[in-house]
């Protein structure tokens, strides 16, 4: 059957934790340190004069972004100080050195000065825009979730494609143990993050929406940044579901543990084939049929109170409790897209999971579309990279 939650629910209880590439600790500079060297007839030769360093932002630039990092050209090694009239900004390299990242946004309206190699800069950032973009995320803080778990992002207004590459790199995800993990863009407001293969039991990961004050394109720039951190359970669990026997398997590390009878899509409304992932769990909620067009009391409408509904696509297709359908569960597909089971399997399903298990469904007549859930895990590893905007990571 399919829900009354169709459209998308922001579930914002903290800003999921994470950064797409991982920073590594600032060099300190040697700016002033001098070269010591002797002349002749005992004399002391003079200090030679530092070769220029071409930092960008350019000295005395104006209305600069608040999102803006230093980048000091042809001297990735150099340290970089940055501060203005209230102190010092903390802020570190990238990995690769291309440019020095402030910890947090800049101020708008502030001055701030640059030293790197014995010299010293100074820029000025841009006033606070009118147009700003909120993005969403789906994580909460400190939560723990299943080993297919994205970092699902949702922006309030569509990137254009020419600003997508920009977005991405401010988009800091870092985990423990490190893992390759990449952006795929969905559509102009959704984005998804995950890891080449699932998460690693025990994983600690911590993420970064550098997003505030950047230029996003059309006069647009983000809102703020977020942060936040989540975990990855320390066991694997998946269910995998089979039309051809119309039974699911509950797996716990690899290994079966439970097997049950289940009713899926009737031919009109087939449940979709794919890898999927349990997106939220709902004890207890209404299943109306109005909530997508069709009214509860027509030949095909419903309303209907459901227990232990677990959602796996955006239009409503979900694992539930389904007394009228016992008797067809096992034997043939009566629902309207959902995955049918008795009030006592869909019990056990229920705390059995958790947000963020795969789900795997095979056999039905129809497969998944991409973005009608977080369906990054129904890619291969090289289609999901022909989703980002930037050069595929190494791994």
């Amino acid at each position: 059957m399919v829900g009354n939650y169709v459209a998308r629910r922001v579930l914002i209880a903290g800003v999921l934790s994470v950064t797409l590439t991982a920073l590594a600790a600032c060099g300190s500079g040697d700016g002033d340190k001098k070269p010591s060297g002797s002349g002749s007839g005992g004399g002391t030769a003079p200090a030679s004069k530092a070769a220029p360093v071409d930092v960008v932002p350019a000295d005395k630039a104006t209305g600069v972004a608040v999102s803006a990092e230093i980048e000091v050209k042809g001297n990735k090694s150099a340290g970089v100080e940055l501060s203005s009239d209230k102190g010092p900004v903390k802020g570190e390299a990238r990995k690769d050195g291309s440019s020095w990242v402030p910890a947090e946004p800049l101020a708008y309206d502030t001055t701030y000065t640059v030293k790197v190699g014995g010299q010293s800069t100074t820029f000025t950032t841009m006033s606070k825009p009118g147009n700003r973009v909120s993005v969403h995320h789906y994580l909460k803080e400190g939560g723990t979730y299943g080993q297919a778990m994205p970092i699902a992002l949702e922006f309030k207004e569509a990137i254009p494609k020419e600003s997508r590459a920009a977005v991405e790199k401010r988009l800091f995800v870092t985990s423990e143990p490190a893992q390759v993990g990449a952006w795929r863009w969905q559509s102009g407001t959704h984005l998804e993050y995950r890891p080449k293969e699932y998460w690693q039991p025990g994983t600690k990961v911590s993420m970064r929406l550098g997003l505030g004050g950047l230029p996003l394109g059309g006069g647009k720039f983000g809102q703020f940044d977020v942060t936040s951190s989540f975990s990855i359970d320390s066991q694997k669990r998946e269910l995998v579901v089979d039309n051809a026997s119309k039974q699911m398997v509950a797996m716990l590390d690899g290994a079966p543990v439970k097997t049950m009878p289940v009713s899926l899509g009737k031919p009109s409304k087939p449940s979709f084939h794919g890898k999927m992932v349990i997106m939220e769990k709902l004890d207890k909620t209404v299943f109306d049929s109005g909530t997508y067009g069709v009214p509860s009391n027509s030949t095909d409408g419903y309303r209907t109170d459901v227990e232990f509904a677990q959602r796996m696509s955006w239009d409503g297709q979900f694992i539930h409790s389904a007394s009228w359908s016992v008797a067809d569960q096992g034997v043939r597909n009566v629902s309207h897209g959902c995955i049918n089971m008795s009030p006592e399997n869909a019990k056990w399903t229920f705390e059995f999971t958790k947000v963020g298990d795969p789900v795997t469904v095979k056999n039905t007549e129809q497969g998944l579309t991409q973005g009608n859930g977080w369906t990054s895990w129904d890619l291969s590893w090289d289609d999901f990279l022909k989703g980002s905007a930037l050069p595929p990571p190494a791994g």
